[in-house]
């Protein structure tokens, strides 16, 4: 177990990837950390970014094989982004939660009002430093992963857009659609990419849990269908599946104290059957499931008041958006 003052009490995780040695990529042809090539063919720009959080190893793992292989554009842009380095640079596999970010989380200071604020944190100047690049790109993949195992899945925020091309890549083959956090705006929640009426498309993919192999096997299929989908790779059809599957967040359950527990060791991506199923207690109120087919998205079974506990979903049919 490990833990601190600021952070509850962790079982311990194995990690099973080797940690990326991403020192031939720090210093970037664009920024540090950064790695830009561009096609002589038109196409879009297509950016993949990992290490949003320091410890979330496995998009950084694919990113750094990728441009070891030296991995170039058919046609277009193709942006490569190492984005939290400083909190990386402190990941410790023996205590690998500890290295999330340095001062405040990164996926939450996506706002404008934040960005162009006072307000001063090494992820914040990470974010101002990177914020003319991310204006600049078409289409974005985030590379995450998840602490507690969970199935993975893609999160497309609230465009129909981020809808559409997400069930396209169809790896892996659930897609949520989701308002984000009340704490700030993740990467893919930036108005560039959430204007209803913009073109332009961002979306978040959780490939697993943290340090499993799998995880990254995941990201390099995602990665690769939107290489494949943007046609920024000539890359043969992928093989035929069953379409994935669309959910909605009906409820995004915020821990109102710190005595939020849930009554069973629910599984991210876990279906409750039946509306009015008791999930979990936050201090006295019961939380249940607001509807029958209740998807769990990300359950949390350690987290401190004021954040996600877990968000409800509902299954669309194909026809919905």
């Amino acid at each position: 177990m490990s833990g601190s003052a600021d952070r509850p009490f962790l079982p311990h995780f194995p990690v099973e990837l080797p940690v990326p040695d991403l020192r031939p990529w720090l210093a970037g042809n664009l920024l540090p950390g950064v790695w830009s090539f561009t096609a002589a063919e038109p196409g879009p720009h297509v950016a993949l970014v990992s290490l949003i959080h320091g410890n979330e190893i496995a998009g950084a793992l694919l990113l750094s094989r990728w441009l070891a292989r030296g991995l170039r554009p058919a046609r277009g842009r193709l942006t490569f982004v190492f984005a939290n380095l400083r909190a990386f640079a402190r990941f410790d596999p023996a205590d690998p939660t500890l290295s999330r970010y340095i001062d405040e989380d990164m996926n939450r200071v996506w706002c404008g009002r934040v960005l162009n604020g006072p307000r001063q944190s090494a992820e914040l100047q990470r974010a101002r430093e990177l914020l003319p690049l991310v204006e600049s790109v078409d289409v974005l993949l985030d590379l995450h992963s998840m602490l507690w195992p969970s199935d993975p899945l893609i999160l497309c925020g609230t465009t129909p857009r981020g809808q559409v091309l997400g069930r396209r890549l169809g790896v892996p083959p659930l897609v949520v659609a989701d308002q984000g956090h009340n704490t700030g705006l993740r990467l893919i929640d930036h108005s560039g990419f959430s204007t209803p009426e913009g073109q332009r498309t961002a979306l978040l993919v959780e490939g697993g849990q943290h340090w499993e192999a799998a995880t990254l096997a995941t990201l390099e299929g995602c990665a690769t269908a939107l290489l494949r989908e943007t046609g920024t790779l000539d890359l043969p059809p992928a093989p035929s599946a069953a379409p994935p599957r669309l959910a909605r967040v009906t409820r995004t359950v915020v821990a109102g104290t710190h005595n939020f527990s849930f009554v069973a060791p629910f599984r991210g991506g876990a279906v409750i059957p039946h509306r009015n199923t008791l999930l979990a207690l936050d201090g006295e109120t019961e939380i249940r499931t607001p509807h029958d087919d209740c998807l769990l998205v990300m359950p949390s079974p350690r987290t401190m008041r004021g954040h996600t506990a877990v968000r409800l979903a509902r299954f669309l049919g194909p026809d919905e958006a």
